[in-house]
């Protein structure tokens, strides 16, 4: 996926804002649930990795492995999910609620799958 992905310009600090978030869906019958996890470039709106599992930290952790390392540098925006703190490093994160639009384009993302 990384050969696809637009190069983030090193000088533009939003060049590697990430918005993420999860939504679910299931296989077959709801008993058998699979999340999807999403980090989403607000600037130029592109996936930059995902992850599919439980809603766990271990899936947290293998979205934020699969983010290419320069927009893992970035700021990234997220709901109050807890696992997103457990993952990642404070001095980037900001949890915040969806009233205050800092996700609203991963949102959208999410919206379109649904």
């Amino acid at each position: 996926m990384s050969e696809t992905l637009i190069k983030p310009d090193a000088n533009d600090m939003d060049a590697t804002v990430l918005e993420s978030d999860e939504l679910w869906s299931f296989v077959l019958k709801k008993t058998r649930q699979a999340w999807i996890w999403i980090a989403l470039c607000r600037k130029t709106r592109q996936v930059v990795a995902y992850a599919v599992g439980d809603r766990s930290e271990q899936t947290c952790r293998c979205l934020w492995k699969a983010i290419p390392l320069p927009y893992r540098k970035g700021r990234c925006f997220t709901d109050f999910w807890a696992v997103y703190q457990a993952v990642i490093p404070e001095d980037q994160h900001t949890a915040t609620g969806k009233e205050a639009g800092e996700t609203a384009h991963v949102e959208r993302w999410n919206n379109t799958l649904r």
